[in-house]
């Protein structure tokens, strides 16, 4: 099975999110499934996708839609903003680390294309929740800072 992973590229508080993950049948090539997976993030966000940012296993790629499509490690991109975004790229690799080890995509318990598709889904949303739950842990923590500068709890000793 291969999974198809679509992050922010931006850099926010919270970290990156996952917008869009697919499991597709099979072993198809990189470059096949980037089509899908940008119409897929449209869909989801209703936002035109104006660029895209991919390693070199999407060189081929064919895609025919009005987002532009950048592989990493290439020459002649001029613009910094592209350059930049492209260097910000990189980032993604821990996130795909991540939902590999911490959200245990590597294992998948359920059965046939339906299980897979059910399992990445799931990793995704439980990947999010876990940078939620982590920003709403710093914001309380903040809010009880500000409202209680004088409490300091103490250890009761034994």
């Amino acid at each position: 099975v291969k999974t198809s992973i679509a992050v922010t590229n931006a850099r926010t508080a919270g970290g990156q999110f996952i917008i869009g993950m697919q499991a597709l049948p099979g072993s198809p090539y990189d470059g096949h499934t980037l089509t899908g997976q940008i119409d897929q993030i449209e869909r989801l966000t209703g936002i035109a996708v104006e660029r895209a940012y991919v390693d070199r296993g999407y060189r081929g790629h064919k895609h025919g839609g009005k987002a532009k499509v950048y592989i990493a490690h290439t020459r002649g991109i001029t613009s910094p903003t592209i350059k930049r975004e492209l260097r910000r790229r990189n980032a993604i690799e821990p996130i795909i680390g991540h939902t590999k080890s911490d959200g245990l995509l590597e294992r998948n318990h359920l059965a046939g294309a339906t299980g897979d598709a059910i399992n990445a889904i799931l990793v995704a949303a439980g990947h999010n929740l876990r940078l939620l739950i982590a920003w709403l842990t710093a914001l309380l923590h903040a809010l009880v800072r500000a409202l209680l500068p004088q409490w300091h709890p103490t250890i009761a000793s034994a």
